[in-house]
């Protein structure tokens, strides 16, 4: 057997452990659930996902930003699986354990491809593959735009390598063409452009590094070009003054530099666009200075840099949601938290390992662009823009981790070789991480089967989260534990006075009658937070049930104030206005509600109702069918539509 091919039989073998390790230790998602955090979004609640793949879908998909993100791939790909598998939950999360198999081979394929390292390759995708931070990204159906995005994210850079190695335009549009399809996932990939910089410098080696104080001090030249400098060198050894030197090295640096650079300006330039696109789509999620200082966001960045690396050493108590504490209230609170001893000490850790990083680089490459490409990685999700209350998130370590797993797989063994049981202990030790990894991933990934299993989990291992709280209360709810369901409202209020526990806690209490208790818990979430249109529309709706209609429709006006696009405050003032006798305006309303929704059966039915109130039969009767045609199970329509057909008989 000769060597290359017994190489690639180890190649098949890694790939061959690769695929069935994740299958096996994943396979229990088979029967978890979908959980009601985003999941509803995304599947659940979402019709045209659940339509499967149609053109109206495929319009909307493509039409504008959906649950705050405009990613049109993640879209189909949802699409399609309930075109295959319905709403059976296991199917979804065995699509996304598939997904994360062929981001964990194509990570040890494109590493191997670049550096001819077959274990430190195998290892990096072992500890991506296993590592129980990436189990949010897999166990959960919403985070589908995580491991899709990624596999665009390694078709890119594979596309890369085989464009390096044998430049030219078609290989370079394809490069190009994996990078937008990645972005039509997740705008996460928004830095792979400076990821294929750094890839450049290492292990592709189109850029080395020259030791100048150091530093990276400029690009190693081709060999003529060596030669040359050489002979310039000894043949004028005595004339090169000091700052000429000085000048010769950034000149020779930006010569090897700017075709790197030009080569991806459309890179860089689709990547501001999606930028753009990207705030758009989050400006009604994107929290506002003044509830998250900047001091308080710096502050959040430095110390979740640290602690994603501490959770990467010691992945214990992760949690779907780790509350954002200490928010600051004043200018100098923000302030302090900027200078507090986490954040200072998590400063100083990372300006000294970038130092000694930048130092290395000439000896040990791959520590700079490992440790680059975490930090670069995570700024997008790193909190300087808000999106959420959460202080970090394992998601977010999907891709970033990939740089510190690289820093470990070629350091160690850098620093064992020369130890006469080196390889032994390296094989030990690889094989004893990777073993405890499978262990808690397994673990780790049982807490995903459903609601109460997930939120109970977060709730024990973040005891201040109030977010957990609500949830789990919410989870609660739905099963008919009411008075459970309370006990974890009101611990959520206690904590941080959560205006989405009030309102959480008074849909419990109007469920069970109390409805002036309800009131109040609604009227609470306002004073918390003035603009709570949820708040008012549940007020709104209370007061309905009382009979007390003139105040609904103030509170429904409230509502429409805060968010125009309410398609059920539309549907409920047009409603009110009904009994109030304004069946006109009630008309404008119910025709809106058509308009921002026209899927939706029970506006039409509204709008029948109030036009065949106005004696104007025959559009009643058209609304009538098209809200049958939406929902033919509506057997109280039928027998309007009967009436109006009976009334436009008489008419005639």
């Amino acid at each position: 057997m000769t060597d290359k091919v017994y190489s690639q039989h180890r190649v098949s073998f890694i790939c061959l452990f690769l695929a069935i390790t994740i299958t096996v230790i994943f396979w229990q998602v088979r029967n978890h659930e979908f959980i009601s955090f985003d999941d509803n979004t995304y599947v659940t609640q979402n019709r045209y996902v659940q339509d499967g793949i149609t053109l109206k879908g495929l319009v909307w998909a493509f039409s504008g930003p959906h649950a705050n993100n405009w990613h049109p791939l993640t879209w189909l790909s949802h699409m399609l699986d309930c075109q295959l598998f319905g709403l059976k939950a296991g199917r979804h999360h065995l699509v996304n354990v598939f997904f994360h198999v062929a981001n964990t081979l194509l990570l040890f394929l494109i590493l191997h491809r670049m550096t001819n390292a077959l274990w430190q390759s195998a290892f990096v995708a072992g500890l991506f593959a296993l590592h129980p931070l990436h189990v949010e990204s897999v166990a959960w159906v919403a985070e589908r735009k995580d491991v899709l995005s990624t596999l665009f994210w390694m078709l890119t850079i594979g596309a890369y390598v085989y464009y390096v190695e044998r430049p030219g335009y078609k290989r370079y549009i394809f490069v190009f063409l994996f990078f937008v399809l990645g972005l039509m996932a997740k705008p996460m990939l928004v830095t792979l452009p400076f990821v294929l910089l750094l890839l450049d410098f290492w292990p592709l080696k189109r850029l080395q590094t020259a030791r100048s104080g150091g530093g990276i001090a400029a690009a190693t030249p081709q060999p003529v070009q060596r030669g040359e400098k050489k002979k310039k060198s000894q043949q004028q050894p005595q004339k090169d003054t000091p700052q000429k030197k000085a000048n010769v090295k950034p000149r020779n640096l930006w010569q090897e530099i700017r075709p790197l650079l030009q080569e991806k300006i459309p890179f860089f330039a689709v990547t501001i666009l999606f930028c753009f696109v990207t705030v758009y789509a989050q400006q009604g999620i994107v929290k506002p200075l003044e509830l998250l200082p900047l001091g308080n966001r710096i502050a959040n960045a430095l110390i979740s840099y640290v602690s994603y690396i501490e959770k990467m050493l010691w992945p214990a108590k992760l949690s779907i949601f780790y509350p954002y504490i200490g928010i600051a209230l004043f200018p100098w609170q923000a302030v302090s938290a900027l200078f507090s001893w986490q954040a200072v000490s998590a400063m100083l850790a990372l300006m000294v390992t970038t130092y000694l990083t930048i130092r290395a680089a000439r000896l040990f490459p791959y520590l700079i662009v490992g440790w680059l490409w975490y930090l670069g990685t995570l700024i997008p999700v790193i909190g300087l823009v808000q999106v959420g209350l959460q202080s970090m998130a394992d998601r977010y370590t999907y891709v970033p981790l990939m740089g510190v797993f690289i820093m470990i797989a070629w350091g160690i063994p850098e620093l064992l070789n020369r130890w006469r049981y080196g390889r032994i202990a390296i094989a030990s030790v690889a094989a004893g991480v990777l073993l405890a990894c499978i262990i808690m991933t397994y673990v780790q990934i049982g807490f995903w089967r459903n609601n109460i299993a997930l939120y109970g989990h977060a709730i024990e291992v973040t005891p201040a989260n109030s977010w957990a709280q609500i949830h789990m209360g919410d989870a609660l709810a739905l099963q008919g534990k009411k008075d459970e369901a309370i006990a974890h409202f009101r611990e959520a209020i206690s904590i941080d006075n959560d205006y989405e526990a009030h309102n959480s806690l008074g849909l419990i209490l109007v469920s069970q009658g109390k409805l002036d208790e309800a009131i109040n818990q609604f009227r609470e979430s306002i004073h918390v937070n003035p603009n709570d249109e949820e708040a008012y529309y549940n007020i709104a709706n209370v007061l309905a049930m009382q009979g007390k209609m003139a105040e609904a429709a103030d509170h429904f006006r409230k509502v429409l104030r805060l968010n125009p696009l309410s398609v059920q405050s539309h549907n409920n003032l047009g409603y009110v206005l009904i009994f109030l006798g304004n069946e006109g305006e009630a008309i404008t309303h119910f025709r809106e509600a058509i308009r921002l929704n026209p899927n939706e059966a029970r506006s039409y039915v509204n709008l029948g109702n109030a036009l065949l109130h106005e004696k104007k039969t025959d559009e009643a009767i058209a609304n009538y069918r098209e809200a049958l045609r939406l929902n033919s199970g509506l057997t109280a329509v039928e027998q309007n539509l009967k009436v109006a057909l009976e009334q436009q008989r008489k008419t005639r």
